[in-house]
């Protein structure tokens, strides 16, 4: 079975306190969901059309796992705190097994 992958880019960040507070109430529920965060940062070079964002690659067991976990009414919650403050695209992928 190939692996579940989010893959999110914030496009803008208005308020980094906010996103602060959700990567630290948000990564538990990641985690306890079977996530593991494989890269988050600023992206050391950029390639292209690419832009300096936030960039975050999660990985999961399975694609059904990786839309599980965002589902997660817990994991929801805690998003909408993003709302106002973040601006951001989340793609969720199945592995090339």
């Amino acid at each position: 079975m190939a692996r579940g992958y989010w893959v999110t880019t914030y496009r803008s960040v208005s308020n980094p306190t906010a996103l602060a507070r959700y990567a630290e109430r948000a990564t538990p529920v990641i985690l306890r969901n079977g996530g593991r965060i494989l890269a988050r940062g600023i992206p050391a070079r950029c390639y292209e059309a690419a832009e300096a964002q936030r960039c975050v690659v999660i990985e999961f067991d399975s694609f059904d796992a990786a839309v599980a976990a965002y589902e997660d009414p817990a994991y929801q919650e805690i998003a909408v705190t993003l709302q106002g403050a973040a601006v951001r695209e989340v793609r969720v992928m199945e592995g090339a097994a």
